[in-house]
């Protein structure tokens, strides 16, 4: 169920749970949502409830409705819009289970939308990073050339946690520690799950045997790197710690091994 959060200068005055498929707000007493201020118009604004989505129109008021702090005639709401009237703020929210779904459509990149090229250089680079010791051990002479590339390819395979074997039983989460989507959060129970937003930043964790690893994968500009605890990690990947504090595309996440 949605709800609605009323405040003023950041003070939390009312909640309304959105169970109606029509709420009108406005200053005069017959609105469903009471805001008594001269800046509000007498009937401001409605909402339409439509089974899971909800739309905003403003009723002609005197002083707009605005989202966001854009002015809006009509609009479709979404969790965490806020909405003004007069010099009060409705912030609208959904509840748990669309909250979940809207921070994964927002901030976890399915496979089809990840910029291939990109996620296939930082795999490189956690192979690169994770492979030293490998390098320095010279193949049998005697061994079969094939033999030695299907050995190294296993081997790369098994430090990135992509061979077919299953992984080792690992547990981790993160927890959205900022933003609309704060106390929201996410299993790491893929062996690579894509975070941000692209055009933006975007990073990936790796579960590997060993542990959970994030790499950089883009970003606008070029180099601006994801931050664990306040620093950059740079260009190769960097082992996950539980309790460590991940920053990306402006949002902080908790990350906790179970």
């Amino acid at each position: 169920m949605a709800r609605l959060i009323l405040s003023l200068e950041g003070k939390m005055l009312a909640e309304y749970n959105m169970n109606k498929e029509r709420y009108t707000i406005g200053r005069l007493p017959d609105n469903d949502i009471r805001i008594d201020n001269p800046a509000v118009s007498g009937h401001h604004s409605l909402i339409i409830n439509i089974l899971n989505d909800s739309f905003l129109e403003d009723l002609s008021s005197t002083n707009g409705t605005y989202v966001n702090g854009k002015l809006i005639k009509k609009h479709a709401l979404q969790h965490g819009d806020v909405i003004t009237a007069g010099h009060h703020q409705l912030r609208f929210v959904e509840d748990e289970e669309n909250t979940q779904d809207e921070f994964e459509k927002t901030m976890v990149i399915q496979p089809s939308q990840r910029p291939t090229a990109l996620l296939q250089a930082a795999v490189e680079s956690m192979t690169a990073a994770a492979a030293p010791a490998a390098a320095s051990t010279p193949a049998p002479a005697a061994a079969p050339a094939a033999a030695q590339a299907a050995d190294s390819n296993a081997t790369t395979a098994s430090r990135l946690g992509l061979s077919g074997e299953p992984p080792a039983p690992l547990r981790a989460k993160l927890q959205v520690l900022s933003g609309a989507f704060a106390g929201r959060e996410l299993d790491l129970i893929k062996t690579l799950t894509t975070l941000g937003r692209p055009g933006v930043q975007v990073a990936a964790i790796s579960r590997r045997a060993d542990g959970f690893y994030l790499v950089h994968v883009d970003s606008t500009p070029e180099g601006n790197y994801p931050l664990i605890n306040g620093v950059a990690i740079g260009s190769t990947s960097r082992r996950l710690n539980d309790n460590d504090v991940i920053q990306l595309a402006s949002v902080k996440m908790g990350f906790f091994e179970s």
